[in-house]
């Protein structure tokens, strides 16, 4: 049975919870919040936009988590099995990560970002650039000229290929981890700021940059949460 709107919002915590009165991680609480039953995986937000909420979610300090949580509502019914979503949230993610990575992470991030920018010519012909993606790509490319030359010659060298698994999960987890491993005093910044980026790059894929993301306030979750539901 959907778990009902609770009075008290769970803490939120790293890893998967058995139920809200043991913690929540961030996508559990949206999966609750939506009405779902209590899991980690809630049908409410598209797969690849899920896991980067749960790696950030888990790699983000206990004392910066909380900030995450303000998030949470605005990724309840933000999903679509187009694929220009799976490339975009890919690039958005190694694009955060790609100027803090060291020289051969660098280099692997930056055959992710090609990859992904010429799924999203194919995806999208005619569109010059859905969301801006194409330009975050470029600018993030464009700082690593090293990484960039040598993504284009492995790309030039091995051919584009046909892929059997989009690379979009190995990409997202690869991003996380090295943002989360850079040594950076103001890494739960960067993450929120990625998992951020990539909720707004989504809501504008959806047509919805422009309505109201319900804030997080108890009292308010039943209307809000219903109205957020697609």
């Amino acid at each position: 049975m959907p778990v009902s709107d609770p009075d008290v919002l769970p803490l939120l915590s790293r890893g998967r919870h058995r139920s809200p009165r043991k913690g929540a991680c961030f996508m559990e609480l949206a999966g609750f919040l939506a009405g779902e039953r209590w899991s980690d995986h809630p049908s409410c937000t598209h797969p690849l936009l899920a896991r980067l909420a749960r790696g950030v979610n888990d790699v983000t300090s206990d004392d910066a988590r909380p900030r995450l949580a303000p998030l949470i509502p605005s990724v309840i019914g933000l999903t679509s099995t187009d694929p220009l979503w799976d490339h975009a949230i890919s690039v958005v993610a190694a694009s955060a990560a790609l100027p803090l990575a060291p020289e051969e992470r660098q280099r692997a991030l930056a055959v992710g970002i090609l990859t992904c920018d010429r799924l999203l010519a194919e995806a999208a012909p005619g569109v010059d650039d859905p969301a801006g993606v194409r330009a975050r790509a470029r600018a993030a490319l464009d700082g690593v000229p090293l990484a960039d030359r040598w993504a284009r010659r492995f790309a030039a060298d091995h051919g584009s290929g046909r892929l059997t698994r989009h690379p979009g999960t190995a990409i997202v987890d690869f991003s996380v981890q090295g943002i989360a491993w850079s040594g950076r005093s103001d890494t739960d910044e960067v993450l929120r700021t990625l998992l951020t980026d990539a909720v707004v790059v989504c809501r504008t894929l959806a047509g919805r940059e422009q309505e109201h993301v319900p804030e997080l306030v108890p009292g308010d979750w039943p209307p809000a949460l219903a109205a957020a539901r697609v």
